[in-house]
């Protein structure tokens, strides 16, 4: 039995199907076929039920491969411990961002880590938060950046800032006239939301306390995107929330219709999580060492507290 074999057993059970399962692993499917043959004849059992379509796995074979995942694991943990003790920062990493984190985020920290640290292959995706979860869980994800807190027990959470929230308002809306706002002058009946699975929508209807069934109301209206939720708010059509650094490349004539929440102002947590039996620390904390850096100076000339964990988060 050898780790290849076990990486095969692992691919044919995400694909189902040996074709693809090959071209996963880099080897001709034949290859891939003589090997899983061997370990089947050593074990004297068959993992996969071969006649049915797609591929399943036998009874044994759900509980060899729950088996292969953790000696595969620790396999490649062996060389995560050999960087940390070397202090080297370097190799794949795989990194999930929430959606309404990737758009402004990214963009500022992502070229100076990789040209701080160029050893560094990293993989990034966008994905939700529930998404997220479930990668890190299994192993296809090294890290994410996503609100928190989430208080899971296989995951540890490291608070990168946070994110006060902004309020759009259209000309024509009844807290246009108002220079602050505070969470009481919300109604979630004049509000553009954006669609369920985004965790920013929670924490809107959260802050909410007014919340109730949209069906007396003229139309009801949820996006995947906050530039959309803007545009629809310039057209009169209600008003939203942002998260405070959507704010900052917005043209002047739409910071007009920014209002500011009282202090404390509403804000959302944003950390790197990764897995609690997670290796690869030096990495972890190099990216959080960047992003933390990033945030402060881009927003040292803001009248804004965006690290403090003072802000009230929801």
């Amino acid at each position: 039995m050898t780790i290849t074999q076990l990486n095969y057993v692992l691919a044919i059970a995400e694909h189902k199907n040996f074709t693809k399962a090959a071209e996963k692993c880099f080897v001709t499917q034949p290859t891939l076929s003589t090997q899983i043959q061997k370990l089947e004849d050593e074990l004297d059992i068959l993992i996969f039920d071969r006649s049915k379509k797609p591929i399943e796995l036998t009874d044994v074979g759900r509980k060899i491969v729950l088996q292969a995942k953790n000696i595969v694991d620790e396999s490649e943990r062996i060389q995560d411990i050999v960087d940390q003790q070397k202090g080297f920062i370097g190799g794949e990493f795989k990194l999930g961002i929430i959606p309404t984190v990737m758009p402004t985020l990214l963009p500022m920290f992502l070229k100076a880590f990789i040209k701080k640290y160029p050893k560094v292959k990293l993989k990034i995706e966008e994905l939700t938060t529930e998404e997220i979860i479930t990668r890190i869980n299994d192993g296809h994800l090294d890290a994410a950046i996503a609100a928190t807190p989430l208080t899971l027990d296989t995951i540890k959470e490291r608070v990168l800032y946070y994110e006060p929230f902004v309020a759009y308002v259209p000309n024509d809306h009844r807290l246009n006239s108002y220079k602050k706002i505070e969470t009481a002058d919300l109604d979630i009946n004049d509000m553009l939301l954006l669609e369920d699975g985004h965790c920013f929508r929670d924490g809107v209807i959260n802050l909410c306390k007014t919340f109730k069934n949209h069906t007396d109301d003229q139309f009801q209206l949820e996006s995947g995107s906050i530039e959309t939720l803007i545009k629809l708010s310039n057209e009169g059509l209600g008003m939203t929330l942002l998260p405070y650094l959507h704010t900052m490349d917005l043209s002047d004539k739409q910071k007009e219709k920014l209002r500011y929440f009282n202090d404390p102002s509403p804000a959302r947590e944003v950390s790197v999580i990764y897995h609690k039996n997670e290796l690869k620390m030096q990495i972890i904390d190099a990216l959080h060492n960047v992003i933390s850096g990033i945030i402060r100076g881009a927003i040292a000339f803001q009248n804004v507290d965006i690290v403090s964990p003072l802000p009230a988060k929801v």
